[in-house]
């Protein structure tokens, strides 16, 4: 009965804000939509936060739209969060901390946060999920699968935006933000990969007091990066911080493959030595060594407007079908970037182009891969960010040596000898094993199609060496009878 409720209030807010006609054409569709999704509640919000990332398959003004969604809900009652930090802790809040701000500093969808001071002086950051925040998650999940079912069946461009597979992401994001232990472990791997780093502070996790549902981490102090007049009056290098964001991300993707998929500028603040400090680790991004391989060959590419080097990376990476022709994927490129490269450099946005790049790869079957759209969001904002900072700010004079280097190291000598340290550990374990290995394949091999083949070889082997053995021997002998002939 409750669902029957809650899809009947769906579809009456469906109704109220015309989400039947969003078709192309309606100005207002990308407004009817956010305030819809604000009317259905925290969930709902963060659906078309999550929604607005994707623009691989969202139109663009949808996203832009849903972009302005703010993650900032009313706080649930201040007692239910001492409930649950005693609860999961297993002790009273007095016994764990010497002071607990009752009141939230911040409330969002998930969780929010409360400050406080333990027993030994030590500031910390509380956060804590919202109680029952589960129940509903699953709830709206399942209304949200039937309808994005019901989308594209009866929509006709909803086949086209693969609902479906939105909500099967967002259900990912869910269930990681739903795990506070998963997001003190992103927290402690982002603060070992910028340990001793002069660009980017991230707080460390006090593991003796986390739970699935209760964080506690250190407390961080700095001005909120969106207050640059503030950041100016601390004499901060504006120019200085935005490159410093800039070098953050790219450190972040080619050297660690770890990176933080969600710094818009409410998750960034600046402590007073210029350092960037990384608050909120639910949602953080992976790359492979092909992953990064891909990027830096296209980053690269682009810089040198070589596009037939970026058709190839593509092809490469196994992302593009293998009867593509390469010269029209390369024309194609060229057609997306030249555009945007006859304007002065500082008027380039990357992210943009990356998105235009994702958008003309769909119409050569290249499904683009769930990391790279994270990231294709990831550098919108920390471009954009940068650029609110510095309109200056030229991220391609600032990314190109950083990229350069990493490219240096991977191929070469450099990356040669990198790939043999890295590997001599296991060839050492495995080769002494090799025999072992070998004879247990064989003895398991129970339709005898190994050893089978093993003694085919055998058998070749032996037939191979017979008529060697034949050629030698009519060799010789051919050799004696002109030695003889000779001497008669």
């Amino acid at each position: 009965m409750k669902r029957l409720f809650r899809l009947a209030r769906i579809l009456a807010v469906g109704l109220r804000y015309r989400l039947h006609d969003l078709g192309r054409g309606s100005a207002s569709r990308g407004p009817r939509l956010r305030k819809a999704l604000e009317t259905l509640g925290p969930i709902s919000v963060k659906f078309g936060q999550v929604l607005s990332t994707r623009r691989d398959l969202v139109p663009l003004d949808i996203a832009d739209e849903l972009a302005r969604l703010q993650d900032q809900v009313p706080p649930f009652p201040s007692e239910l969060a001492l409930a649950e930090v005693e609860r999961s802790l297993g002790r009273k809040i007095g016994d764990v901390f010497a002071s607990f701000e009752e009141t939230p500093v911040a409330s969002a969808s998930i969780a929010q946060v409360h400050l406080g001071r333990l027993h030994d002086g030590t500031e910390v950051a509380v956060k804590v999920l919202r109680p029952g925040v589960e129940a509903a998650v699953a709830r709206d999940l399942a209304l949200l699968e039937t309808a994005a079912g019901l989308v594209e069946r009866f929509w006709a461009e909803g086949r086209r935006l693969k609902p479906r597979e939105v909500v099967a992401e967002f259900a990912r994001h869910l269930d990681e933000e739903l795990d506070l232990v998963r997001e003190a472990a992103n927290a402690s791997q982002l603060g070992r990969n910028f340990a001793g780093s002069p660009l980017l502070l991230v707080p460390a996790v006090h593991w003796d007091l986390c739970t699935q549902r209760v964080m506690v981490m250190e407390r961080m102090h700095g001005t909120p990066i969106s207050q640059i007049e503030k950041l100016r009056s601390r004499q901060i290098d504006i120019p200085a911080l935005a490159r410093a964001g800039v070098e953050i991300f790219f450190t972040q993707v080619f050297r660690h493959g770890f990176f933080h998929a969600d710094m818009h500028p409410g998750n960034i603040l600046v402590a007073d030595d210029g350092r960037y400090v990384a608050l909120d680790f639910g949602i953080m991004g992976t790359l492979t060594d092909v992953d990064k391989n891909y990027l830096a060959q296209n980053f690269l590419a682009f810089f040198n407007r070589d596009y037939r080097r970026a058709a190839q990376a593509h092809l490469d990476a196994g992302w593009v079908p293998a009867a593509t022709r390469i010269d029209e994927f390369e024309a194609a490129i060229r057609a997306v970037c030249e555009p945007v490269f006859a304007r002065p450099l500082k008027e380039i946005y990357f992210g943009k182009l990356l998105l235009r790049l994702f958008q003309t790869s769909r119409r050569f079957n290249v499904e683009v891969q769930p990391q790279l759209v994270m990231l294709q969001k990831t550098l919108l904002n920390i471009e954009g960010l940068g650029r609110e900072l510095d309109p200056d700010l030229d991220l391609w004079t600032t990314a190109k040596p950083f990229l350069e280097r990493w490219m240096q190291e991977q191929v070469g000598w450099r990356g040669l000898l990198r790939a043999v340290r890295q590997e001599a550990p296991f060839w050492a374990a495995t080769l002494p094993q090799l025999p072992r290995l070998v004879h247990r394949a064989l003895a398991e091999d129970r339709l005898g199609a190994l050893q089978q083949a093993v003694e085919r070889v055998a058998l070749q082997n032996v037939r191979r060496n017979r008529l060697l053995g034949v050629l030698a021997a009519a060799a010789l002998a051919g050799l004696a009878l002109a030695l003889w002939n000779l001497l008669l």
